[in-house]
């Protein structure tokens, strides 16, 4: 268990530890998920993808496929129901994947082009294994790269402040490097599922999603049907990280079912979700830093490039880390995007400060080294007041905090700061730090609390659990509310009916949840205290905060971190072992220190594996991955994984109804970086392309002779 560093007394459920309210249904099996709940008469969906990066389908010669064994039925874009297109979501313009099988192009390898239903999920697959799709084929372009002749920069994607190249000119030390990352995938352990059926004129779908409410509102809107014609549920999500959206196989199951008129299921496979849900743009940065001689910034300036679709634009906004971190007299960011024959990205777990992260850390790290400064230190040296881009006033920030706290646990002050010097045998043994931050929002949000007649509370909103705890935190939140027990409330979410909720997305879900469960149990006891007893039915009260967020103070709202590694490097292998890791985090309140642990830790693996393993790797020939699935797609393996702490100092917002500042993400952010450096640390060479793979190492080090960059 993790306590607080603070002194702040924990009173109350919120604040202390409490196992997973599901946890015993999710060990034993009894808890179902969305491709295995049993419905009668169910038939079952597989998708055929395009194999062509560019171009037109011909035909799809689906007659010897519908006499095959147990075929149902063969969609595809000459017979499919009629969807609507001209719509814009919560999220704004959707992604034209969704608008499945409604004309004849092909924008990449894995594009749906049919879907196959049989009476078995064997005999869909193996129709839609036999059936022959002929395309009309055209030239495709998916190679991405700095400074490609197609790249723009979308409207609001630059910001800046005073006069960069002034400012660097006038610099005595500068820092001016390029660091990459690759295309990475989600990979959540469920794979993406949904069952739909229509029930008494009521379109029914059981998924796997991150906002029941949203993918009901966008299925709604394709089918034209009312918002209340549309109920979602999804109780149990193993894993979402930004992929579990609207996605492709719930519109199918929807168009299968309204077909054929019987439940329907679509699961996806492995390899059809590296095309189909999303993943993280690879990037291309360019970072330059200007300082003084002692380490004050004078200028910075981050420049990123990230790819998006032909068919609709995604943003990798890597640059905008920048905007909450250190202070300078001039700062400019910009984030450039190329459009290529590729799926859409979308968001995906820290999505810009992952990779921006990196980037920005690692050239605060080369700017110590140059200046001869402490990498800890010269992060303090910076420290702004403000905004460093907005001005506003932070509305906490206790960054230097984490950073002294971690530094005295992690043996910071026993470092010698020399590179390539400490070694144990053949391993070159180094440690890195790097800062994380991630941005406080939130979102209009509805709830219903009922006391009920027996004593208990029943809490209805549409939040989601995606396997962060978020059930069990939200109980505790209720029940410090309501002044109950925790074991006296029964937490009901991931029910579209419940209404309007904000998505398990952006580290602000169990934080706007959280403002409209507290909204309802206030009003709710305000109605108990007027006596009268409790009927049968209950009393309801209900929330929606819709107002409440929109008068939130005008502050800049993040949660801090500072990450550190310690890592031996194999100098005839290139082999990396990272030996510990240390976060200390400002996350503003822990509702339950044993999943908030959790989710720090969970990121950090993350940026471990993005350190040193995850890349996905597209042939340009084809314009399709090479090996999309967890055999060829390397993730870090409980091997890889080191001794890892996670920890958090108070970190107080007394403006704020709830004081949550969200988890899920930040134990991401800087944790590459902070790797990247330890590397550095280790050997004297420098790398800014992650992974960090032996290879790369070995060559490095040859190019080098472990005195100079790579």
């Amino acid at each position: 268990m993790t306590t607080t560093t603070g002194t702040t007394a924990v009173t109350g459920a919120v604040g202390t530890a409490h196992s997973r309210l599901e946890g015993r249904d999710k060990v034993t099996g009894a808890a179902r998920y969305a491709g295995e709940i049993p419905f009668a008469e169910l038939a079952h969906g597989w998708l055929v993808l395009s194999s062509v990066a560019r171009g037109r389908v011909r035909s799809v010669e689906s007659a010897p496929v519908l006499a095959m064994p147990g075929v149902l039925a063969v969609l595809h874009h000459g017979n499919a129901p009629r969807l609507e297109t001209a719509y814009t979501s919560v999220f704004g313009i959707p992604d034209p994947v969704l608008q499945l099988f409604q004309h004849d192009r092909v924008p990449y390898v894995g594009w749906p082009v049919a879907l196959v239903v049989a009476e078995t999920s064997e005999q869909a697959r193996e129709a839609a294994e036999a059936l022959v799709v002929e395309y009309d084929e055209q030239t495709h372009d998916v190679a991405f790269f700095a400074g490609h002749s197609g790249s723009y920069t979308p409207e609001g994607s630059e910001t800046g402040k005073g006069d960069v190249e002034t400012e660097l000119a006038a610099s005595a030390v500068v820092v001016d490097a390029q660091y990459t990352t690759p295309e990475e995938h989600h990979s959540p352990m469920e794979p993406h599922a949904a069952m739909a059926r229509w029930d008494n004129g009521r379109l029914e779908v059981v998924d796997s999603n991150q906002g029941s409410r949203f993918v009901a509102d966008e299925l709604a809107k394709l089918f034209s049907l009312d918002a209340d014609s549309v109920r979602v549920r999804s109780e149990h999500v193993g894993g979402g990280f930004g992929s579990k959206a609207t996605r492709p196989h719930a519109v199918l199951a929807a168009m299968a079912t309204t077909v054929l008129h019987r439940p329907v299921r679509v699961v996806l496979t492995r390899r059809q979700m590296f095309s189909l849900v999303g993943y993280r743009s690879p990037t291309a940065q360019r970072v330059r830093l200007g300082a003084d001689a002692d380490g004050r910034l004078r200028a910075v300036d981050h420049q990123s490039d990230s790819l998006t679709s032909t068919v609709h634009e995604f943003v990798e906004r890597s640059a905008d880390f920048e905007h909450a971190m250190y202070d300078a007299t001039a700062h400019h960011t910009v984030n450039r995007v190329v459009r290529l024959d590729v799926p859409t990205p979308s968001w995906m777990r820290a999505p810009g400060e992952a990779p921006g992260s990196f980037a920005l850390e690692s050239a605060l790290d080369e700017l110590a080294a140059k200046c001869g400064i402490d990498p800890i230190a010269l992060r303090a040296r910076n420290e702004p007041d403000v905004g460093p881009v907005s001005g506003l006033p932070f509305s906490s920030r206790r960054l230097l905090d984490c950073f002294h706290e971690g530094s005295r646990r992690f043996g910071w002050a026993d470092r010698d700061p020399r590179p390539g010097v400490r070694r144990e045998g053949r391993w070159l043994l180094g440690t890195g730090t790097a800062a994380a931050a991630f941005p406080t929002l939130s979102a209009p949000s509805t709830a219903a609390v009922t006391a009920e007649a027996d004593g208990t509370f029943t809490v209805r909103i549409t939040a989601a659990d995606i396997g962060t705890g978020a059930r069990t935190a939200l109980t505790l939140i209720a029940a410090d509310a309501l002044e109950a027990e925790p074991k006296r409330i029964r937490m009901r979410i991931a029910d579209s009916d419940f209404g309007q909720a904000m998505i398990a997305g952006g580290s602000m879900g169990t934080r706007s949840w959280a403002w409209a469960i507290r909204a309802a149990a206030i009003e709710l006891r305000a109605q108990l205290a007027l006596g009268g007893g409790i009927p049968a039915e209950g009393i309801t009260a209900r929330s929606d905060t819709s107002a409440a967020v929109g008068a939130l103070s005008q502050k800049e709202r993040h949660a801090f971190g500072a990450q550190f590694a310690e890592v031996a490097v194999d100098d005839t292998t290139g082999e990396i072992r990272v030996r510990r890791m240390l976060g200390i985090f400002a996350a503003g309140r822990i509702v339950n220190p044993l999943t908030a642990r959790g989710q720090f830790i969970g990121g950090m693996v993350w940026g471990l594996s993005m350190a040193l393993h995850e890349e996905a790797v597209r042939d340009q020939a084809s314009g399709g991955h090479v090996g999309a699935d967890l055999a060829g797609y390397h993730f870090a393996a409980h091997a890889d994984v080191p001794p890892i702490e996670a920890d958090w100092v108070d970190d107080p917002d007394p403006d704020d109804p709830v004081g949550i500042k969200g988890i899920g993400e930040i134990g991401v952010v800087g944790a590459a970086a902070a790797i990247a450096n330890a590397v550095w640390h280790a050997t004297g060479v420098r790398h800014r392309d992650l992974p960090i793979r032996p290879d790369r190492v070995l060559l490095a080090q040859a190019a080098a002779g472990r005195d100079g960059d790579a």
